[in-house]
This record gives C-alpha cells, sequence and structure tokens, in this order.
C-alpha cells in the first residue's frame, strides 16, 4: 500500500510541476487561454493567438520562440498539439489539467488580490462580470 501511494504521490507532484511550469511563462499561458476560448477541435493561428493584448510582442520573435521553445514544452507534456505550416495549436490529451487552473482563477477572480487583477484584461473582465452579478 505504501508503495503505491509513493507512485501515485510522485506521480502527482510532476502533474502539477508539469502545470505550474507551464504557467511560468506569459505565451504560453496565453495560448492556453486562447484554446479555452474555441470548441475542443479547433486550432487557433499563432503567434496571433499567443500574444498578450496589453502587452504586445514582435510577431516574429515570438514564432521563433513558440517554434522552438514553448509548443515543444507543451506538446512535451501533452497540454496542445501543433503543425509548423501554418503555425497552429490545438489542445492535447491534458490540456484540462492546465485549463482547471484558469477556472479556478476567472470563477474567483473577485477574491484574488488587485495587484494579480489590474493589468490582466481577461481576469479584470471576470472580476467586473462576478462583481456585477
Amino acid at each position: 500500500m505504501t508503495m503505491v501511494r509513493f507512485e501515485n504521490g510522485t506521480d502527482t507532484i510532476r502533474k502539477w510541476d508539469d502545470v505550474f511550469e507551464t504557467l511560468s511563462a506569459e505565451p504560453r499561458r496565453q495560448l492556453i487561454v486562447s484554446l479555452m476560448d474555441v470548441s475542443p477541435d479547433e486550432t487557433v493561428p499563432l503567434p496571433e493567438r499567443a500574444i498578450n493584448p496589453d502587452v504586445p510582442e514582435d510577431p516574429e520573435m515570438l514564432r521563433m520562440e513558440l517554434y522552438h521553445r514553448h509548443l515543444p514544452f507543451l506538446a512535451d507534456r501533452g497540454f496542445v498539439e501543433w503543425e509548423s505550416d501554418p503555425l497552429v495549436a490545438s489542445r492535447g490529451p491534458r490540456f484540462e489539467e492546465v485549463a482547471v487552473v484558469f477556472e479556478a482563477l476567472y470563477a474567483h477572480a473577485d477574491e484574488l488580490p488587485e495587484s494579480l487583477v489590474l493589468g490582466c484584461q481577461r481576469l479584470e473582465e471576470e472580476r467586473q462580470a462576478l462583481v456585477s452579478n
């Protein structure tokens, strides 16, 4: 029984590490949110859907970063699938493991510290919607 708990615990720790490491980069966060906004079988065009609208990045530089760093990272963990021509991404088999973090944040946006909400367009909108209801 102890060995099973250890193996399950180790697996769970690895999965949470994958989620938080994924969320540690802005283009990856933007891409996950963009994929949440479309149906599960749709793709999103890149780099457009990985750009933060409040802090736009050079699209060509971001395209290179996505292609060489962020998309392989996300695909290796099963959060997204992607194609290079045209550069698009879709939900991977483990997508829900990372999307659920955003769903929880949005559901409780009115409880988050203002310092984490101001400047984040989506959280500001979610907070306003919760406060208005």
